[in-house]
């Protein structure tokens, strides 16, 4: 077994030097767009692929809708609601759909700018008529149009506790942000006297036929809805929200998201012009960050991804498709729709994992070049730190020992770059694999001595395991490398009781 485990972690890591970012979540797509499927051949193809994948991905259960000629094809579920009950999962099971909640929310306040209520470039706060930020006349440039693309200069979600703050200004440049929409969410409660849910209940979900959708907790779900899923596999406490969130409580179930796609494909309930609008690109995404208010920014625009209206977009060879991703920490999404070839797909899936076998499910089905997985950038579940990642969880820390004597062996070829390595301790750490953890952070700062932020994870890992003045000594090499690390010195503060 140990000579197995050994070998599995040296075929893994070596694989990172010849496959590392070219397999990675889809980016080296390449095989043609299917428009043409028989349904029979399809669904035992996709069965077999989404059964291996559910067990080489540690995912355990997901829903399936797939979408040609306009019509629903294909409605499935697979695996199982929940890994300690085992409810398997049907074409009627209600999963999170997390971020998948944004283009619904954009969608129903297009309709509102068709009916006139809403105009794209008013203020949102001369709606309220009450300040949403203090000391900050910034948020005067904030509007529905900012908002639907991602240009609001807000974080995605503020930090626990504290005030929202502007950070760049607004229309500079897109940093994907759930405040912004959880912003136009109260400008439209206002507008139209209602709370979100029977809001999107009387504009969407009703004229669409969308039968098992809410932005809240419902009894039905009791029965209906799918558990979320750590990394490590553990079913967490299912969420019942009482109270909707544009950006992220919707509840659905893949039918009723792909009667939704149907109707931003075909500009159902939305005149021409403003369906146009939201498929056309608003604004182009920075290559290399998706929430991009500090140095992550590079400045270099995608010539493939961009944003519309509450959906990204992708232009390809296939050409102008439109998508979105959801990630709840314990549950991921993704869909994907062609308005010109009437093709699209929804996968919901009850887990942390998701995003890591995503691709290949899009890849298996739809096919086409699929830069947007390639940007949103998950780890594929077949990486180096993944593989690595089960071989600690069969054999702890010894595994870690073993890394360590092999790279010294074969130095700069067998090894997994700074943020695999941080990646992977974090997974550990929220495992409650805290020795593990450790010793991978402890790696890192060997391999990357210069990083304040190999030091910073360290020393939170320490903080964590109770071992106070090595906490205080890692974060302390942290800010002497990097004296601007906030995080790191407000660590400190509180390790030291200021």
């Amino acid at each position: 077994m140990k000579k197995v485990l050994i070998a599995i972690l040296m075929v893994a890591v070596f694989s990172a030097t010849t496959e590392r970012g070219s397999a990675q979540n889809g980016s080296s797509m390449t095989v043609p767009l299917r428009a043409e499927f028989r349904k029979a051949e399809f669904t035992a193809r996709l069965e077999t692929l989404v059964g291996r994948l559910l067990k080489d991905g540690d995912v355990p259960g997901l829903s399936i809708a797939v979408i040609k000629d306009g019509k629903v094809f294909l409605n499935q579920g697979f695996g199982v609601m929940n890994a300690t009950t085992k409810e398997p999962v049907t074409d009627a099971t209600v999963f999170v759909a997390a971020s998948l909640s944004k283009p619904v929310f954009a969608y129903a306040a297009l309709k509102l700018v068709d009916a006139g209520k809403l105009d794209l470039d008013k203020p949102l706060i001369q709606y309220l008529g009450k300040p949403y930020i203090e000391n900050d006349d910034r948020i005067n440039l904030i509007t529905a149009r900012r908002v639907l693309t991602h240009t609001t200069g807000f974080p995605n979600w503020r930090p626990k506790d504290d005030a929202l703050k502007i950070i760049i200004p607004p229309g500079e440049r897109f940093s994907y942000s759930g405040e912004g929409f959880v912003y136009l969410q109260k400008v439209v409660e206002h507008l139209t006297g209602q709370s979100l849910d029977p809001f999107m209940k009387q504009m969407v979900f009703e004229p669409l036929g969308m039968t098992s959708s809410s932005y809240v907790w419902q009894p039905a779900f009791e029965t209906l809805k799918a558990t979320g899923h750590d990394g490590a596999g553990h079913p967490n406490e299912r969420r019942k929200p009482n109270e909707a969130n544009a950006a992220a409580s919707l509840q659905t179930t893949s039918l009723d998201y792909a009667k939704f796609v149907i109707a931003v494909m075909n500009g159902t309930g939305l005149k021409a012009s403003t369906r146009k609008a939201m498929l056309s690109s608003q604004i182009k995404v920075d290559e290399a960050c998706r929430n991009c208010l500090g140095s992550s920014s590079t400045g270099k625009l995608s010539p493939f991804v961009s944003w519309g209206f509450g959906v990204g977009l992708q232009q390809t060879r296939d050409g102008r498709s439109f998508w979105h991703w959801g990630d709840n920490g314990d549950v991921h999404c993704y869909v994907l729709g062609y308005p010109e070839q009437k093709l699209g797909i929804v996968v919901l899936t009850n887990s942390g994992n998701g995003h890591a076998i995503i691709p290949e499910i899009i890849r298996e089905t739809l096919g086409g070049s699929q830069p947007a997985l390639a940007w949103i950038n998950y780890e594929s579940y077949n990486s180096p730190g993944k593989v690595f990642y089960k071989v600690i969880l069969a054999r702890g820390v010894i595994a870690i020992d073993e890394y360590r004597a092999q790279k010294k062996n074969h130095a700069a070829s067998f090894s997994l770059d700074e943020t695999q390595m941080n990646r992977l301790g974090y997974k550990l750490l929220g495992g409650k694999r805290v020795s593990e953890a450790i010793e991978i952070f402890k790696l890192n700062t060997e391999d990357f001595p210069t990083s304040s932020n190999t030091y910073d994870s360290l020393g939170e890992a320490y903080m964590i395991a109770g071992e106070k003045e090595l906490a205080i000594k890692n974060y302390e090499r942290s800010v002497e490398l990097n004296p601007k690390n906030d995080g790191g010195i407000a660590a400190l503060k509180k390790l030291r009781g200021q």
